[in-house]
């Protein structure tokens, strides 16, 4: 790792992904692919809930916000993954680098929280079907999105704010975007606080927002159980199905990027976060679109429309 006087670091060094250069045109090919994928599939999803009146309701209302949150989330790193592989130029500005760290943290921050508004969404409409359309009225939809976006915003300006007050003694980065913990790891100033504000706010928009999944999905289990009819299990997978799959796929990646961290960063922790920030944003539309009837039959629609007036 290569030393710098703390005062002459005007920006930072990224290994990038553990390439071959020999493979490193395939693998470009591949994330382009992979990031044109998660960009279209998602626009197309928010497309779909704006111009289908079945779908405007409160659950494709916070589905189109986490599609346009995966877009974001998606395009926070690797548009600038692409252009190292291609460029063969790792350096990122100082500014650059913590801009990235701010985006990172507030879009994964907003993608989580939206998970958990979804999840109770689902609470109401299957265990309160009859008060649903007074209790999720558009006003605490409103509500709810407005305070995922400010939690989200506060929580990354915190970590931003902290990362800018510290002195950097290395400026090679071992990962392929400007990561927190690797950056804290590159610091010579007392980094106790920042650990602390991870260990703390970080169990507030992270932990809770989990606990609050599971509770929704507790009590939507209990009233299947009451009425154990495989109409009404049916009806349940419908309308839950995606989105546990969502959860599922966003803290099975989520989980193994904590589990896989540890003192020195590997090859493996490098090859979990592409799944954590490619590969999920990614495959989002897809399930929403092939285990959502609703979704399923708007694309069709949408299509056929396609199809009529290119005629």
């Amino acid at each position: 790792m290569r030393r710098e006087n703390q005062s002459s670091i005007s920006k930072f060094l990224l290994l990038g992904l553990p390439i071959q250069p020999e493979h490193q045109g395939m693998f470009f090919v591949l994330f382009l692919v992979m990031y044109l994928t998660t960009v279209l599939g998602n626009l197309l999803i928010i497309l779909v809930i704006r111009l289908d009146p079945r779908l405007h309701t409160p659950m494709y209302f916070f589905l189109s916000h986490l599609a346009l949150t995966d877009v974001s989330f998606s395009s926070v790193t690797v548009p600038k993954m692409l252009m190292n592989i291609q460029t063969q130029d790792q350096s990122i500005p100082y500014a650059g680098c913590v801009t990235q760290t701010y985006f990172f943290i507030f879009f994964a921050c907003i993608d989580n929280l939206l998970l958990a508004v979804m999840a109770y969404d689902r609470y109401v409409a299957i265990c309160h079907p009859l008060h649903y359309t007074i209790i999720m009225r558009e006003e605490l939809c409103l509500c709810l999105l407005v305070v995922s976006w400010l939690l989200s915003c506060a929580y990354a300006l915190t970590h931003t704010l902290l990362l800018a007050q510290l002195s950097f003694c290395a400026d090679i980065i071992p990962h392929f975007f400007c990561d927190l913990d690797a950056l804290l790891k590159l610091s010579c100033s007392d980094t106790s606080l920042s650990e602390l504000v991870t260990f703390t706010a970080g169990a507030a928009v992270v932990i809770f927002p989990f606990i609050g999944i599971l509770v929704s999905y507790g009590h939507i289990g209990l009233s299947i159980l009451r009425v154990p009819s495989t109409k009404g299990i049916c009806k349940a997978l419908s309308t839950c199905g995606s989105h546990l799959s969502v959860v599922s796929l966003f803290y099975g990646t989520s989980m193994a990027v904590y589990l896989s961290s540890s003192g020195q960063f590997h090859d493996k922790d490098i090859i979990v976060s592409v799944m954590y920030t490619v590969v999920t944003p990614m495959l989002n539309p897809f399930i929403y679109s092939l285990r959502n009837r609703d979704m399923t039959l708007a694309l069709g629609i949408l299509f056929r429309n396609i199809n009529i007036f290119s005629k």
